[in-house]
């Protein structure tokens, strides 16, 4: 099973465009952290991400494309980054999202992710009309 552990930084919706990371100590929890991920053969992705404000959103009224630039001030959580794992249950994800180095009011929300499986077969039957794309899957 899938899961995609996100990371929710406590008021990174208000966080300046160009912030990064400046507590090493932290980083290098974090890195030990993403160490025993990797080690444990469980690791499939992860990335941080810029803060919400140096970002774009595109929503759809009544079909038609609207952008608008970052921060947004109706947010008030943001995701920060993430890891996708590989484990064999939901309670393993959380065991693992237990274990990370989080000290500033984060938090971590666990979702699994579909697979093509999970769907009903003719749904399946039109995923698997592009092979390029559920190859990826």
């Amino acid at each position: 099973m899938r899961f995609m552990m996100i990371v929710i930084p406590k008021d990174y919706a208000t966080t300046p465009p160009d912030a990064m990371p400046d507590d090493a100590k932290a980083v290098g929890a974090m890195m030990k952290y993403n160490d025993s991920l990797q080690k444990a053969g469980i690791l499939l992705a992860l990335d941080g991400l810029h803060p919400p404000a140096a970002g774009v959103r595109v929503s759809f009224a009544d079909g038609k494309p609207v952008v608008k630039d970052g921060p947004f001030t109706e947010s008030k959580e943001s995701v920060g980054g993430y890891w996708i794992i590989q484990v064999k249950s939901k309670e393993e994800a959380v065991e693992w999202a237990k274990r990370c180095p989080m000290v500033y009011g984060e938090t971590i929300e666990i979702r699994q992710l579909q697979e093509i499986s999970d769907f009903p077969p003719d749904v399946q039957e039109v995923v698997t009309a592009y092979p390029e794309i559920t190859a990826k899957w």
